[in-house]
């Protein structure tokens, strides 16, 4: 069963669809006030298993949801399966690291598909997203696709594109350190082993899927906040809980194909959608490629004679850049979702993975991070310490008119000062060690 994926059958995801296409023209019940406003419900929605007519290429929906105290666009990614760059990019009105509560947060959950043949394991670079076609995944005319956002190769350390495929399995790697990377690493005052075992310090997670390009892996992370950064030395990075999934269900002689395609077009429901995942600015030649592309797309739907592709729409994508699929029909399709009109989910009680901060307790050893003489600033702070890999649990205290942002507890004062000195070479901070009393 796919982790934290809120439908559990085909007819259930079937039944939302058609329900909620429905409401659209009619009303459906699951319309309802919330916070004041009238908008659409959704008990569930599609965050890793999708379902698709054989003659389509989109999946998934838009959808949004209302955050709570103390959340952030990480933890609220995460739960949904979306990576960094997918959930801030699509709200780039909020502080990632300080969302007010009952903030209405986007869910980019639609997706098209990578132009490539639809088997194994597809990649997307320029979304940072996986594709997996199961060999079985044809039920009719609906077809099943796994996707997971990713983490991949930062600047000078690209992720390599092409054909390969998965050579090996392995569960708890060890990590062998190449020298290039030791070498970087010491220079930052972080020397590392040549062998890091497996357990919370190995950035490789418990499961990885070793590739036929030498040296490059598809594996978990003990910094699951990056997900959807180019932060990697070139491997792959997926949340702990999707590469587990991901390898319980290939074998080895998987196939796997690694894309770069930052423009998308795919039908869906007759209508054609384009998503851009490119922060370029707009040239003439891209815009004359895509033409083309988009005209021989059209021309492959007779039955649509007299439907125009609107041109101010295109170029609107191609501007904002948002990585969201967006229909560029003259043609109204009720079934095409924007973030106009994106349904609201039903949130659970506590998302799936949000640090969860232990109190301080007489005797404890706590470093003192960092103090402000404002609030926002510490809570953003606070909460990226929260989010590091491995975590460094934090809370804002007040004391006198200032905001003290407290790491800990620590077991010893030898951790505490690791930590510190953690937090020192990693965000520049001058921390201190304290002991509770």
């Amino acid at each position: 069963m796919i982790q934290r994926s809120f439908l559990t059958s085909h007819f259930i995801a079937l039944k939302v669809i058609v329900c909620f296409s429905i409401s659209l023209i009619s009303g459906c019940q699951i319309s309802q006030k919330f916070f004041g406003i009238e908008e659409y419900q959704l008990d569930n929605i599609q965050t890793n298993q999708f379902f698709l007519n054989s003659n389509d290429s989109v999946i998934g929906q838009i959808a949004a949801i209302y955050s709570r105290e103390g959340e952030t666009l990480p933890d609220i990614a995460r739960h949904f399966s979306l990576g960094f760059n997918e959930i801030a990019r699509t709200n780039k009105n909020l502080d990632a690291w300080h969302v007010k509560p009952d903030t209405k947060v986007l869910l980019p959950l639609m997706f098209i598909l990578p132009d490539a043949a639809q088997r194994g394991i597809v990649i997307n670079l320029a979304n940072m997203r996986l594709f997996y076609y199961p060999v079985q995944y044809s039920d009719g005319p609906v077809k099943r696709v796994l996707s997971f956002p990713l983490g991949i190769g930062k600047k000078g350390w690209a992720t390599p594109k092409g054909k390969t495929r998965i050579i090996r399995k392995t569960k708890s790697p060890n990590w062998v350190v190449p020298a290039s990377i030791r070498k970087e690493h010491a220079l930052k005052g972080d020397p590392l082993p040549a062998v890091v075992k497996a357990g919370p310090n190995n950035p490789l997670g418990q499961y990885a899927l070793r590739l036929g390009f030498p040296g490059y892996l598809l594996h978990g992370t003990n910094k699951p906040y990056g997900v959807g950064l180019r932060i990697s030395h070139g491997c792959v990075r997926l949340y702990p809980e999707h590469i587990e999934t991901l390898f319980n269900k290939v074998s080895v002689g998987t196939s796997v194909k690694i894309v770069d395609q930052p423009y998308l077009i795919g039908w869906r429901d007759n209508m054609l959608y384009l998503s851009v995942h490119s922060s370029k600015v707009k040239q003439s030649k891209i815009f004359k490629q895509l033409k083309t592309k988009l005209f021989k797309a059209l021309q492959k739907k007779p039955h649509l004679a007299g439907i125009n592709i609107n041109w101010l729409t295109v170029e609107k994508v191609l501007e904002e850049a948002t990585g969201i699929p967006s229909p560029v029909l003259t043609s109204h399709n009720p079934q095409a979702v924007s973030i106009n009109n994106a349904p609201i989910v039903r949130r659970p009680e506590l998302l799936y993975g949000i640090p969860v901060v232990p109190p301080l307790s007489e005797g404890d050893w706590s470093v003192v991070a960092s103090t402000f003489i404002s609030k926002n600033p510490a809570i953003k702070l606070a909460a990226m310490l929260n989010h590091q890999g491995p975590q460094i649990l934090s809370r804002v205290l007040e004391r006198h008119d200032e905001y003290h942002v407290i790491a800990g507890p620590f077991d010893s004062k030898k951790q505490a000062i690791k930590i510190a000195r953690r937090i020192a070479r990693e965000f520049e901070f001058d921390a201190k060690v304290q002991q509770i009393y």
